[in-house]
């Protein structure tokens, strides 16, 4: 049994954009087939720039603010309550256009 609070852990960088921050919820190793349970915190007009990964699909679900994903080139609003789900080798890249943070909780899983 584990007990994490958000408020209690450190703050890192994103590794796709230096400046963003994120919180590691749940590390690898924790658990099977999870890379990672975190919370990002993009602020006003920060981007997560465009990357893919060779065998992680990647859960985001939106809990504040709003933005636009881009998978393979399309882009997909970003809103409180969306969840998104990027397959393996799928080019994405998640931009706050607004004037507020975004903030979005993502798991990767692999095989």
């Amino acid at each position: 049994m584990e007990y994490i609070s958000l408020k209690n852990l450190p703050n890192q960088s994103v590794s796709h954009n230096q400046s963003i921050k994120k919180k590691t919820i749940l590390s690898k190793g924790k658990l099977p087939h999870i890379t990672n349970f975190s919370q990002a915190i993009f602020a006003p007009q920060q981007i997560a720039y465009v990357h893919n990964h060779d065998d992680m699909w990647e859960v985001f679900y939106v809990e504040q603010g709003t933005g636009i994903i881009k998978i393979n080139e399309r882009e997909y609003i970003l809103e409180k309550g969306v969840c998104v789900l990027v397959e393996p080798k799928e080019n994405h890249e998640i931009i706050n256009n607004s004037d507020d943070n975004l903030i979005i909780n993502y798991f990767g899983v692999i095989n």
